[in-house]
């Protein structure tokens, strides 16, 4: 990575930014999984159904999207460093009351709270790495940082398996909290927040428009005005739409997938879900590929190699309505080149296309906008593909219908989005 870090003064910063944000990021996913991995457990002690589950799941997928637009706004007043910090330490706060609560309602009241403090994590870590990093360098940098939602996904459900099987359920949620301190810590310690905090003059692009003077705003001061037009709008809304087919199809399947391996493909509980990480394994390798492909192939093009992505993203979920559904050998390729083609247009259009859109001004407020409306998916897809599969006897193919049509109309969404590029309507 140190080829793509500017030389000079900048260097060891930009080293700092990306650790104290990528760390972040992972941390966050300690005080979001606990919840998914032990909730079978805590609703046999708590005698909770599974009714209520699913409406525990559904306060904290509704209140992580209003997180994430809310961080839009607050972003703006705190800046990105403490949005972060405010975040994580109330994220963190709520798995101890978790791990001590013996109330449904109680842990309702606090999974919402929690899905709004992780609302804030997505943002303030764009937010935070829009000041530090050039327009030529944010794809393959981003590329790399993206790998902390891979990562951070699988270690963080390892641990509270771990933790779940070796101390219980509520240690899952006061070994999340330990973790996600010491990494608050460190955060703290790390984020060097703008350039100009460290006596740095700040990075400046050469297509960059002149805005106000970032130097003379105060840590804490917000900025006057985003500097977006129309175009700018559009295509953020765009973005954000873009962002809901991509989420829909990636929580459908991280919730559906070790389900379904056990109950149609025959698997036994712990095959199913090391079978199921082979979405994120190939996506780990997407993402890399999307951030260094975007900036050294396609010359910042984000928007043609996000649709060149989505299109084969679609084909193969085509390939796993026709041969998926019989086989366990298809599904698991399908789904693996689903993951790849997935996870790459989901950082670029994430994370440094709302940059390159928002500018770096606006770089928090777009990222807001994106991960808000895309997080409204998850919460679409739980309950119709809940749904369907009742519906129809447990049959795969309607659901897998679905996915085909979800991932068609995002990659058309996605061609439109690279046509107004092509006009110059849109820097991406």
């Amino acid at each position: 990575m140190a080829v793509l870090i500017e030389k000079g003064p900048y260097r060891k910063w930009q080293y700092r930014i990306f650790s104290a944000t990528w760390l972040a990021y992972v941390g966050y996913y300690f005080a979001r999984k606990a919840f998914f991995v032990v909730k079978s457990d805590m609703a046999d002690t708590l005698g909770i159904n599974t009714i209520e589950l699913a409406h525990l799941g559904t306060a904290y997928l509704i209140s992580y999207m209003v997180g994430q637009y809310s961080s839009a706004y607050f972003g703006r007043k705190l800046g990105p460093k403490y949005l972060l910090i405010f975040g994580m330490g109330i994220s963190l706060l709520c798995n101890i009351v978790f791990g001590s609560s013996n109330s449904y309602w109680t842990i309702m009241l606090f999974l919402s709270l929690n899905g709004l403090a992780q609302g804030t994590g997505w943002p303030g870590c764009i937010g935070s790495l829009a000041y530090w990093f050039k327009r030529k360098q944010r794809g393959s940098i981003l590329g790399i940082w993206s790998t902390c939602y891979q990562v951070g996904s699988v270690v963080a459900t390892s641990f509270a398996a771990y933790m779940l099987g070796k101390y219980g359920w509520r240690w899952s949620f006061y070994g999340a909290s330990l973790v996600l301190l010491v990494i608050w810590v460190a955060v703290m310690y790390l984020h060097p927040n703008r350039p100009e905090k460290v006596g740095l003059k700040p990075l400046v692009d050469e297509d960059d428009v002149p805005d106000v003077k970032i130097t003379e705003i105060s840590d804490n001061q917000e900025e006057k005005g985003l500097g977006w037009n129309r175009e700018v709008v559009f295509t953020v809304i765009t973005m954000g739409l873009i962002y809901f087919g991509i989420k829909f199809l990636r929580y459908a399947l991280w919730s559906w997938v070790p389900f379904l391996l056990r109950n149609n493909f025959g698997q036994a509980g712990d095959d199913a879900g090391y079978i199921s990480t082979v979405f994120d394994i190939f996506g780990f390798l997407g993402v890399i590929f999307a951030g260094f492909a975007s900036d050294r192939l396609f010359k910042g093009r984000r928007s043609f190699l996000s649709f060149l992505m989505l299109f084969l993203m679609a084909l193969s979920f085509v390939l796993m309505y026709t041969m998926g559904s019989t086989s366990l050998l298809y599904f698991t390729i399908s789904m693996g080149l689903a993951g790849f083609m997935l996870y790459g247009p989901d950082s670029l259009i994430s994370g440094v296309g709302a940059i390159d859109v928002g500018t770096k001004r606006g770089a928090l407020v777009a990222a807001g906008i994106i991960n808000g409306t895309g997080s409204i998916g998850p919460i679409f897809q739980e309950e119709i593909i809940g749904w369907m599969y009742e519906k129809y006897n447990h049959e795969l193919i309607p659901i897998f219908v679905l996915l085909v049509v979800v991932a068609t109309a995002t990659a058309s969404i996605t061609l439109i989005l690279w046509l107004r590029s092509r006009k110059g309507k849109v820097q991406l």
